[in-house]
């Protein structure tokens, strides 16, 4: 006889129909899960039960006679009954609502929350129909601002706890809490401590009355007028799904979805709020061509003329390897296989490179095998050798803060200062800057012990907790250490733990698709290298580069000395960017600018013509987040004025040149991008339909890397070794034409540790000279006891001064003399 399968789920009985549950679930949720909706303010699935509310009462019995439990905080048993529309649950429901609106403003006409307002909602479908509360309710001062992005109306609250234990819970920004007691309390934040989350926009999203309100929304729309499409958001690699709403042709809000793999339905304030730079006034809405010292706006013809002109002129005299392409981390991966196959297909074009100088090499990122974000935060270990994930990713930074405060893994952080992630991680190892590397082979047990300050005794548990499985998070920790610096690190990790897994921290929001569309040395699309192309590609792409070619900074090296003739921008700012203003400003002045992007940055202001592009909420397409899983973007909006999008920019371009790239539309172009293998092989249309929470593209590696580090110079003690680092708010175009959230860039400020800024005699505030053997600045001291002595951290691309004036592209590592004026 066989055996009978073991039962791992527990039988309920809800309504009198019998449901399935996973033992421990709440009745609220298992209800949920079966399409049985129970009513509630204060749970939400994200979070931890509080019960609060009382609203999700219904009659539960356990064998003892039914009673009025809270769902939201009974877990199932077996042979539970449960009732959720008995008299007594209706007659208890309707009290509680008599009760939470005993008080509650009757301004729904004038809330930002009617219309999609579960008070509103439930008051009409379980309340008493009627109040006996006569009294005169509460009064507050309505609304007050409690952030430069939120206000609070006080008289509104429910006392619900769902903003309070999302900023606590999630956040891990307690800023906002309850204050006074009784009748008297009320959620508000510190004194002179503002709401100053990079993730306070959810607290509005979750918020079940119209308490919080968003300052960019606030009175512009009513539920029903709007119209939205489901979306992916591009502020970073992420890729957090969101929806994007509408009205009148208009973008008015962003919301985020709950994915279950990659955001958990979060946003950062950033992703939320940059929808304004969509409707900015500062938008290109034609194409432009320099006469004279101005930039003239005209047609399509004569721009793409004059470009098409430009890049031929480039090809008779210096043949391909005259052209550089730099740029489309910030485009579609249909766009960037358009512009790949143009480039490298027909021109034959190798210079090319999606990334700005600021990230890892294409071929470096394409030898690791990928781990999913999932996968990372269920790792026994996440080894972190990056940038600041709250800074940087910040949506993957609540991920992975979850994954330590409630799944007990642990976090060993590989950094040179204390990060968002510190107060999290089970070790905090340091490293002098330029000297990663070395700090992996003493946790290897191949190197120094002191290259990280650690014993011989605490390293050997370090090594036994690897043994057990890695996620290493992997990215550039600082801009102004050389790329194979950190390439030699993670090469380090990936040789001697085998099962070692790799998710790649890079902040542009599709660089991982356009590194796989081609856009990178060596590289074709499916994220091959060009000598191991298959049939399929050859036959699509007719003119293979011969050359690898050349990256970034060997691009701009090039355009500075006179040997290139043309540079392409796709959607990229190098000015802005590039961690090395000098060499920037010398390719720029010696070489024809093509452009193509949304706004006239300060690199495309430069240009002999500027193409202009649609915008994120006006083109349709996939992207690829940086584990590798690719979703839909959704065109919700008309483009401005007759911007085009990006992939049919490339298109007319290679027509104007005399081709065709044969490619009419995005559903041929993604069926020609599946076609010709590779990672994209298994991106289909259908594929996209069938999973809406993405598809995820072959994780193995395509490509061998070796790594080249220079050799680091012992540092002078007196002087300061240079950290460059980045910050959620900057100088960059999203944020500065967004007006909620240009006034938010922190600025750049010296980070010294308090007893080195005490030995130069300075205090916070005080403006020193740094030197670096390009150039000198003027920054003021931010002392901070998380920067070890002998470390300077600055933030790049902060409005009002250029860091990158201090950076040397070919150095290993920066040095700094810090001196008081």
């Amino acid at each position: 006889m066989s055996e009978q399968p073991t039962k791992t789920t527990v039988t309920i009985t809800v309504d009198g129909r019998e449901i399935e549950a996973e033992p421990g679930e709440l009745v609220i949720a298992a209800a949920q899960r079966h399409g049985i909706y129970i009513p509630r303010f204060c749970w939400h699935e994200r979070m931890s039960p509080v019960g609060m509310c009382r609203m999700c009462l219904v009659d539960v019995d356990t064998g003892r006679g039914p009673a009025l439990t809270v769902s939201c905080m009974a877990p199932v048993s077996p042979g539970m009954m449960v009732d959720t529309d008995s008299e007594r649950v209706k007659k208890a429901q309707e009290g509680v609502l008599e009760f939470l609106l005993a008080n509650h403003p009757l301004d729904c006409p004038v809330c930002d929350k009617g219309g999609e307002c579960p008070l509103q909602d439930q008051a009409f479908s379980h309340g008493p129909g009627e109040s006996r509360f006569v009294e005169e309710k509460r009064h507050y001062e309505k609304p007050i601002p409690i952030s430069d992005l939120v206000f609070l109306d006080r008289e509104r609250c429910i006392l619900c706890d769902r903003c309070t234990r999302f900023a606590k819970e999630v956040a891990g920004d307690p800023l906002i809490h309850f204050t006074h007691r009784g009748n008297g309390t009320q959620v508000l934040t510190f004194p002179d401590e503002p709401f100053s989350s990079y993730f306070s926009g959810n607290t509005v999203q979750i918020c079940p009355v119209g308490a919080l309100t968003a300052k960019p929304y606030r009175f512009k729309a009513r539920p029903w007028d709007l119209e939205q499409v489901e979306s992916t958001c591009t502020t970073c690699s992420v890729g957090c799904r969101i929806t994007v709403q509408s009205s009148r042709n208009e973008v008015l809000r962003y919301q985020g979805v709950d994915s279950d793999p990659v955001n958990w339905g979060w946003l950062c304030d950033k992703g939320r709020f940059a929808f304004e730079s969509v409707n900015s006034d500062l938008r290109l809405s034609r194409p432009a061509v320099r006469k004279g010292d101005e930039l003239v706006e005209v047609g399509w013809g004569p721009a793409l003329d004059e470009a098409a002109r430009l890049v031929r002129e480039a090809l008779d005299t210096a043949g391909p390897a005259g052209i550089g392409v730099i740029g489309g981390a910030r485009l579609t991966n249909e766009d960037a296989y358009a512009w790949a196959k143009l480039v490298k297909g027909i021109l034959s074009v190798a210079n090319v490179d999606a990334q700005l100088a600021d990230g890892l090499p294409a071929d470096a990122l394409l030898s690791l095998p990928w781990a999913t974000i999932d996968e990372a935060c269920a790792a026994p270990t996440l080894v972190l050798l990056g940038p600041d994930l709250k800074e940087e990713l910040p949506v993957l930074y609540l991920r992975v803060r979850d994954a330590a405060e409630r799944r007990a893994i642990r976090i060993l952080e590989l950094s040179t200062h204390d990060t968002g992630l510190t107060p999290y991680a089970w070790r905090s190892l340091r490293y002098r800057p330029g000297e990663q590397a070395a700090a992996v082979r003493s946790l290897l047990g191949q190197g120094d012990p002191g290259a990280v300050g650690s014993s011989e005794a605490d390293l050997a548990e370090v090594r036994d907790q690897l043994a057990k499985g890695v996620v290493v998070l992997a990215g550039r920790p600082s801009l102004a250490d050389h790329p194979e610096l950190t390439v030699d690190a993670l090469l380090a990790l990936r040789d001697a733990l085998p099962q070692a897994r790799f998710l790649p921290a890079l902040r542009r929001g599709n660089v991982l698709g356009a590194l796989l569309a081609g856009l990178a040395p060596g590289v074709v699309a499916g994220g091959v290298p060009t000598d191991a192309a298959g049939d399929a590609l050859r036959a699509a792409w007719p003119t293979l580069p011969i050359d690898r070619g050349l990256d970034t900074a060997g691009i701009l090296r090039a355009a500075a000395g006179g040997d290139l003739r043309c540079l392409v921008l796709l959607g990229a700012d190098p000015l802005s960017d590039v961690p090395d203003r000098q060499l920037v400003e010398q390719a720029l002045a010696g070489v024809p600018v093509v452009a193509v992007d949304t706004f006239l940055s300060p690199s495309s202001a430069r240009a002999q013509v500027v193409l202009a592009a649609a915008a994120f909420a006006e083109r349709s397409g996939t992207t690829t987040n940086l584990e590798g899983r690719v979703t839909e973007l959704s065109a919700k909006v008309t483009s401005m004025g007759t911007c085009r999008p990006d992939w049919l920019v490339a298109a007319d371009l290679a027509h104007a040149l005399g081709h065709d790239l044969g490619l009419d539309s995005l559903e041929a172009i993604r069926a020609e991008m599946a076609e010709v293998g590779g990672r994209f092989a298994a991106v289909t249309e259908e594929a996209l339909k069938a999973q809406p929470d993405g598809v995820l593209v072959s994780a193995e590696p395509t490509c061998h890397a070796v790594a080249s580090p220079p050799e680091v110079p012992a540092k002078n003690a007196f002087n300061h070794r240079l950290v460059v680092a980045r910050k959620l708010y900057d100088g960059g175009v999203a944020v500065q034409t967004s007006p909620s959230l240009a006034g938010l860039a922190p600025g750049a400020r010296l980070r010294l540790h308090p007893l080195d800024a005490g030995a130069l005699g300075v205090v916070a505030g005080t403006a020193v000279r740094v030197t670096s053997p390009r150039t000198s600045l003027s920054l003021e001291v931010e002392p901070d006891a998380g920067v070890p002595r002998g470390v300077a951290v600055v933030v790049a691309n902060q409005p009002g001064v250029a860091v990158a004036d201090l950076l040397d592209l070919s150095a290993p590592v920066t040095d700094l003399r810090v001196e008081t004026i």
